[in-house]
């Protein structure tokens, strides 16, 4: 036992018997496994074999169940489609039914109107029958009347219908002079004292203006100083003022051009200071503009101030004062406009005392009555409705409103205040040497006078005398009676109203004469 070799042999042995252990072990393991595996196996092919047997027995009850499902759904589809179709059916025999009872109604409508047809034919004959005797009555009848009376029928026509029409004319021209007559009893001796009154106590002066302002120069060597290097100072002077500077060789003097009034006046007054202080450059020039601008701002608040103080209007809001100043630098026909608007208040206020209106309103209209003027040429529209609209917006009474918008007979005037204002403003207007016109237009206007009147039937001559404010017609007895002459007056008038624009009115005076000449011999 002690023996080396026996021992490495016993323990060689040992370690041998131990693997072959290990090594059957393992074989017996994996072959125990194995049988495990395929016991398991073979219940999973079972199980899958039981669960494919059931879902084709679930599918092919659930197809069953869609197949009963739909044959329901289609017989339930087909039930519905074959009600409706029997409905439609019985729809369409009703409306057969009703067109066939139509059709028979209109056949029986037939009948009866072929029947009437037939009965207005004989009866249209009948009347056609007797037309035709009455007609030739009548021929007969009018025959033996032409042979009685020595006359054709359009003859005796042509005299019945003359006959009436001078009557007629007649019979209006005695009604026209017969009311005319009336209306001038009543009215005319008032109208005339009032109208008369009123002026009598009126006395406005008249300025008179143009486009453009004069300023005189000390010496013509002022002019280049004002034109400046390479024309500086009169580029800045026109930029800053919005005008028109005008030097040309007119001697010492420069002309100040601009449509805008107010614009004219600052460039007047700056152009003014500048030639007084001799220092003219254009930081200078821009400072003077701005002290001109609110020296024409103040006088404009003064002008307007006075305006109210002059004829007691009082309570108006204070940009309507504003407004009332810059219709000093307005004219209209080369009359100022405040002094109008004070003139045609002053008007208006005797006359509404003369009728016992109300004076305040009616002055107070009269002096706002062409208020649009100050800001006509930067709004768009009438001076009439701009001024209507400036005097709503500062709250004014709804009767001036009213007198505003009526003063130029754009509406009817529908109260007394807004009738004295249109009468104020014509006499305002027509007053002599209180409106200029230019040459030419007053030639054509009084031209065109002669014209009207000229083509009427039965006017021998006319002449357009008093400055075109009255036109004298001579008639030709042998054409226009006594009676006639008052229509045909009348009709010349509305010609002349509504061809002629002009201040004031025309007075129209027809003249008839009728002269017999013999000779002795």
């Amino acid at each position: 036992m002690n023996n080396p070799i026996i021992l490495i042999a016993v323990i060689a042995a040992a370690v041998i018997l131990c693997i072959v252990g290990v090594i059957v072990g393992f074989y017996s393991g994996v072959a125990h496994r194995k049988k495990i595996a395929e016991a398991e196996f073979g219940s999973a092919e079972e199980k899958a074999k039981s669960i494919v047997e059931e879902a084709e027995k679930s599918a092919t009850s659930k197809k069953r169940e869609l197949l009963l499902e739909a044959k329901e759904e289609n017989q339930k589809l087909r039930a519905a489609l074959d009600a409706e179709i029997k409905e439609r059916r019985n729809e369409l025999s009703r409306q057969e039914r009703r067109i066939n009872q139509k059709e028979e109604n209109l056949d029986k409508k037939a009948d009866n109107l072929e029947k009437k047809e037939h009965s207005y034919n004989q009866k249209l004959k009948a009347l056609e029958s007797k037309e035709e005797e009455i007609a030739e009555i009548k021929q007969q009848q009018m025959a033996l009347i032409e042979k009685i009376s020595g006359l054709t029928a359009e003859e005796a026509k042509a005299i019945l219908l003359k006959d009436i029409e001078n009557q007629t004319r007649h019979e209006a021209a005695i009604m026209v002079k017969e009311i005319e007559q009336e209306a001038k009893e009543n009215a005319e001796k008032n109208a005339k004292n009032i109208v008369a009154l009123s002026i009598q106590k009126v006395a406005a002066d008249h300025v008179a203006e143009t486009t453009v302002s004069v300023v005189n120069l000390p010496n013509d060597e002022m002019k280049g100083r004002i034109i400046g290097r390479e024309g500086r100072n009169i580029r800045t002077l026109e930029t800053l003022t919005g005008v028109d500077l005008i030097i040309d060789d007119t001697p010492e003097a420069v002309i100040v051009s601009s449509f805008d009034p107010i614009r004219r006046e600052v460039a007047r007054l700056a152009l003014e200071k500048l030639i007084v202080d001799g220092r003219i450059h254009p930081a200078r020039i821009e400072e003077t503009v701005e002290k001109s601008r609110k020296e024409v701002e103040a006088i404009i608040k003064q002008e307007g101030e006075s305006a109210t103080f002059e004829t007691g209007v009082h309570g108006l809001h204070p940009e309507l004062i504003k407004l009332l100043g810059k219709l000093k630098f307005r004219t209209s026909y080369g009359q100022n406009v405040l002094k109008h608007s004070v003139e045609v208040s002053h008007l208006a206020g005797v006359m509404a005392g003369e009728l016992g209106v109300d004076i305040a309103t009616a002055k107070r209209a009269g002096l706002l009555h062409d208020i649009g003027k100050a800001v006509d040429h930067e709004v768009e529209g009438s001076h009439v409705t701009i001024g209507a609209d400036i005097a709503k917006k500062y709250r004014e009474n709804k009767e001036v409103v009213h007198a505003i918008m009526a003063h130029h007979g754009d509406v009817e005037a529908q109260t007394l205040v807004a009738a004295l204002v249109q009468a104020a403003d014509a006499i305002s207007a027509a007053r002599p040497g209180a409106r200029r016109e230019n040459l030419e237009t007053y030639i054509k206007r009084l031209q065109k006078l002669e014209e009207i009147a000229n083509d009427f039937n039965g006017v021998d001559k006319s002449f357009a005398i008093q400055a075109g404010r009255e036109i004298r017609i001579m008639i030709k007895p042998e054409v226009v009676s006594d009676d006639s002459m008052i229509i045909v007056a009348k009709d010349i008038v509305k010609r002349i109203e509504s061809e002629l624009e002009y201040p004031g009115q025309i007075k129209v005076s027809l003249i008839r004469e009728t002269r017999a000449v013999d000779y002795a011999k």
